[in-house]
């Protein structure tokens, strides 16, 4: 049986200043990539310490080798283009002022072609040096039909966003695949766009694009499913983390999970789902009724989006009370989101970070020992 890994965490942390500092002169030639690799070598070794002494009961390098959770995509497979206009424009909200439009200039442009694998570099410095069991996170092919196709750009190529989503599940499945011939413990799907279904703003704009918002949901299910198609080993965990978009402390959807509840927990071949519940945007606790008998669910209370640290009696009490429609024993708890979707990261300090990683572990100690 998978470990039950009661203290969890989605996976990036704050890039350290040194680290930023080097993608930076990275970017502008005067730091080559070997170096590159050098300076986040340390500061990975440095995060996996900070996380033993934690006692987080998962491992990750903090994604800080990457520019972003999905970008190991745009970077390790060719077809992928500039663009001025980006092909959805989402209106992030939250802390900084007003709300910001702001979308991604990397759309598909060309027929797909992985030149490489997305994480292998990743997965094999965290498998030699981390302390314990390694997760490495993969973004759900779901994300990049609604981002990353172009009306008169991708439709060359790929006739319908149907056609982009099985090919970016064949790219996935095949990352899957090797993370478990690597004999990583532990492998995440990150699956924002779930959110859009929930959101009725984000239906309509489905809608608009001459999309049925549900055959999409449908298809999302599928593609994650045919990612994990014959993913089994004893030992090994597969999650899927589903929440409403976590970029410096912002946010792009709302809503409950019950429009999905049904279908999302019933069929997706996960051993457990990570889920934002940090605040009414993410509704009520009754939709995990619908969590099958052999599924965990990761509670995600603890905000990774503000500085101030959550009551530990609040997550006790609300743990209690998830624990109405998940029998306790089957449940986690975790920060709702990484603490640096993006390389920029959230609002709140690396102290601040380790601190609410505390929590997590003090407040998982004392419900499951």
């Amino acid at each position: 049986m998978p470990e039950p890994f009661r203290a969890d965490h989605v996976g990036s942390l704050l890039r350290p200043p040194e680290v930023q500092e080097a993608r930076a002169a990275f970017r502008d030639g005067s730091l080559n990539r070997d170096q590159l690799h050098q300076v986040q070598d340390k500061a990975i070794l440095a995060a996996l310490e900070r996380q033993r002494s934690a006692g987080v009961d998962i491992f990750t390098d903090g994604e800080f080798r990457r520019t972003g959770f999905q970008n190991d995509m745009v970077e390790a497979v060719e077809g992928f283009v500039a663009t001025e206009r980006p092909a959805v424009v989402r209106i992030w909200q939250g802390p900084g002022g007003e709300p910001q439009e702001q979308g991604t200039r990397q759309v598909v442009g060309a027929k797909l072609r992985r030149v490489r694998r997305l994480t292998e570099h990743q997965t094999n410095f965290l498998k030699e040096h981390a302390p314990g069991p390694v997760k490495m996170t993969v973004p759900s092919p779901s994300q990049f039909p609604a981002i990353s196709y172009q009306t008169g750009v991708t439709e060359e190529f790929y006739p319908t966003r149907s056609d982009l989503l099985w090919e970016l599940a064949s790219i996935i499945k095949s990352e899957i695949n090797a993370l478990v011939n690597d004999g990583v413990a532990y492998i995440q799907i990150d699956a924002p766009r779930y959110s859009y279904y929930v959101d009725s703003k984000w239906r309509q704009h489905l809608r608009d694009l001459g999309e049925d918002p549900d055959k999409m949901f449908d298809e999302a299910v599928a593609a994650d499913n045919l990612c994990l198609e014959g993913v089994q080993r004893p030992d090994l965990t597969v999650a899927l983390h589903v929440c409403r978009g976590n970029n410096e402390s912002k946010w792009y959807a709302e809503g409950g999970y019950e429009p999905i509840a049904e279908k999302l927990f019933g069929s997706l071949a996960v051993d457990r789902f990570l889920l934002e519940y940090d605040t009414d945007r993410a509704g009520t606790f009754e939709p995990l009724r619908f969590v099958p008998s052999d599924k965990m669910v990761v509670l995600g209370l603890v905000s990774s989006k503000e500085a101030r640290l959550e009551s530990q009696d609040e997550l006790l009490r609300r743990i209690d009370e998830a624990s109405r429609y998940v029998p306790v024993e089957r449940l986690a708890l975790s920060p709702q989101c990484g603490f640096a979707s993006t390389a920029a990261g959230n609002l709140l300090t690396e102290e601040e970070q380790w601190r609410k990683l505390e929590l997590v572990v003090e407040t998982a100690r004392k419900v499951w020992g």
